[in-house]
């Protein structure tokens, strides 16, 4: 017991970090001539400071990756390929070793979530527009596709898809129909059965998608024109109400193309983050107004940005991690926790061509 409280004390004198200030960040990327797969590092969220870059399990074009809920496995989109794989997390290094994959049986699959259950994994084809529930073993590996459902209609685009809080409902986000569509979702046998649709403005290309903590508003970005739109949800009846669309824009500023690629929510559910890529390269803040939900415009971040494909903010809400897709690196801002404002800080690593950043709490 003496050498345990020694150990305590050694560890409050010496500042030396413990398992719980830190986190393993995994990076999906796009392979090629210096990409092999999926990277890693290490947060430190007393300084914000990120470790050098490892390989953490050669795989092609791993453009957005997941964990299932015991953390045991992460899973990944190979968009060249058309296949979903599963790999197997070594708890101790945080490497990967491949398990198996199975066909997205759609072109360019660039989405991809488990449900909250853990027994299956649902990835949206951006070619062709649709989206596939594959099953997950007990072992990790993926079983053949339980539910497969084809989008309709001209210019089809699965951007992304997503379960609600009960894990009743899948809503996909497709950009080229201008519509989230919205499936019945059964975990336990792996299925989707349509059950309607949302309809955004017209030409907004509605892309990615994220919840408020409180599971009862949803946000999501206009790809095409760089928009974010808030909408209630209906948990019982699955169906979206749009309440208000705001651009992504400075005010003083003429569009000359863009688009923008990712929306995040803080954890604390006060703010809204979207990503606006070239010729902006910047990110987006929004306040929440924690009675009514109404989004309120607070500012812009681009200092160090440069096509900034995904993002995301640590469980603690202290600090977010932007992946620079053209820029080759991924650098860090302190979050301001009453205004939601960006802070830019000096760290930035080497990844080469990412557009992807996964968070894991190191045991």
């Amino acid at each position: 017991m003496r050498f345990r409280l020694s150990f305590v004390v050694l560890l409050l004198v010496t500042g030396t970090v413990q398992a719980q200030d830190m986190y393993r960040v995994y990076f999906g990327t796009y392979t090629g001539k210096v990409s092999k797969g999926i990277y890693q590092c290490e947060l430190n969220l007393k300084d914000g400071t990120l470790s050098e870059p490892t390989l953490s399990g050669e795989t092609s074009s791993p453009s957005f990756v997941a964990f299932h809920p015991n953390r045991k496995f992460l899973y990944a989109v190979n968009e060249g390929e058309a296949t979903v794989s599963a790999f197997a997390i070594d708890a101790r290094t945080g490497n990967l070793t491949f398990l198996n994959s199975q066909p997205s049986q759609g072109g360019a699959p660039c989405h991809l979530i488990v449900d909250p259950t853990g027994q299956n994994v649902l990835a949206a084809n951006y070619s062709g527009g649709s989206c596939i529930c594959i099953p997950i073993n007990v072992d990790g590996t993926l079983g053949k596709a339980s539910s497969f459902q084809q989008h309709e209609g001209p210019k089809k685009h699965g951007h992304s898809i997503h379960v609600d809080k009960a894990n009743k409902f899948a809503l996909c986000c497709d950009l080229g129909l201008d519509k989230v569509v919205i499936y019945a979702f059964d975990a336990a046998r792996g299925t989707l059965t349509p059950h309607g649709a949302f309809d955004t403005p017209k030409g907004a290309g509605p892309r990615h998608f994220a919840w408020h903590p409180d599971g009862r508003t949803a946000y999501i970005n206009g790809e095409s024109d760089l928009t974010l739109m808030a909408c209630d949800y209906d948990s019982e009846k699955g169906v979206l109400t749009q309440t208000q669309v705001l651009s992504t824009l400075p005010k003083d500023v003429k569009r000359k193309g863009g688009s923008t690629a990712e929306t995040v929510v803080h954890p604390s559910g006060k703010f809204v983050y979207v990503s606006n890529r070239d010729p902006y390269n910047s990110i987006a803040i929004f306040s929440i107004d924690q009675k009514t939900r109404k989004l309120t415009a607070v500012g812009h971040q681009g200092m160090g940005v440069k096509t900034p494909r995904n993002y995301a903010i640590e469980p603690s809400g202290q600090y977010m991690l932007v992946a620079n897709q053209s820029g080759g690196n991924v650098i860090v801002f302190k979050i301001d926790q009453s205004t939601g404002e960006l802070t830019p800080t000096p760290v930035s690593i080497e990844v080469p061509t990412p557009v992807c950043v996964r968070f894991m709490e190191i045991k």
